[in-house]
Parts: structure tokens; C-alpha cells; sequence
């Protein structure tokens, strides 16, 4: 038994779509890797785990991890991105270190993918490490909050 907080790895819309999903962009990779990569990466850390379409239930996921006061977030919110202020006031509560994630470069992308909300209140942000990234998010999250980051 370990005495380390949840790390939480949260995932916006149409990620669950992974390996269907434009793979010329986001690989053929499924979410499922993902996890399973993830919780490896994470050793004895508690791992939440978690994607949804919804912008309310990724808000409610980001509460939860206030509440439980997680170790830390590791969160890849899609689009929401780029449009939801609700998600940054959320993640602006949370007290410990904020991963943002982002399979492909988005900088390389179009001009609408260039401005993110998340990054305004995230400690750090990896972006173009394809699917398989997601484990180096997860060990430099754990490293963050050992460190005691924000």
C-alpha cells in the first residue's frame, strides 16, 4: 500500500475515437493503449482514468479531483481546448500540478488550434508526442508533484 494521492488522466471528446480518428493525425492507437500505458507509467500511483464528450462531466471530473486533492492532472480536453472557459475556471481551483496534453502539435495546425485556454492555468504542456507521449506526461506529472509544483 502506498500513501500517494490519484494522479487523474482526463480526456475530452473524441478520443475514445482513437485508432478510427484521422490516424494520419492521432495514430492508430486506441484509448485503451492509452490507459494501459498510463497505468504502467503511474507504478504504485493511483491512476483515474477517464474520457468523455461531455464538457460538464470532464468539469465534474476536474471537482473531483479538487476534492479528493489529487496528486495531480494530466488532461487532454480536445477541443474544449479551445473554447471552454468553464474548464479553465475549474482547473484554476485545483491546487496541485496541471498537465496539459495534446497528441498532435498544435501549433503545426491551423490557426483556431493555436490559442488554448487550459494553457493559461497548466504548470507544463506536451504537445506532438503522438498517443504514445502520454506515459512521459504521466512520469514528469509524478515528478511535479513529488516536487510539490504548481
Amino acid at each position: 500500500m502506498n500513501d500517494h494521492k490519484p494522479l487523474f488522466i482526463l480526456n475530452g471528446p473524441n478520443l475514445n475515437r482513437l485508432g478510427r480518428r484521422e490516424p494520419e493525425i492521432y495514430g492508430h492507437h486506441t484509448l485503451a493503449d492509452v490507459e494501459a500505458w498510463c497505468r504502467v507509467a503511474a507504478g504504485d500511483w493511483p491512476v483515474v482514468f477517464r474520457q468523455t464528450n461531455s464538457e460538464e462531466m470532464l468539469i465534474g471530473s476536474v471537482h473531483e479531483a479538487i476534492d479528493e486533492e489529487a496528486a495531480g492532472i494530466l488532461i487532454n480536453p480536445a477541443a474544449f481546448t479551445f473554447t471552454s472557459l468553464a474548464l479553465l475556471d475549474a482547473l484554476k481551483m485545483f491546487k496541485g500540478p496541471i498537465i496539459e496534453f495534446h497528441i498532435s502539435n498544435v501549433h503545426r495546425r491551423e490557426p483556431i488550434y493555436h490559442r488554448s485556454y487550459v494553457s493559461m492555468t497548466a504548470t507544463a504542456v506536451m504537445a506532438g508526442l503522438g498517443a504514445a507521449g502520454y506515459p512521459e506526461a504521466v512520469r514528469a506529472l509524478k515528478r511535479l508533484a513529488t516536487e510539490g509544483r504548481r
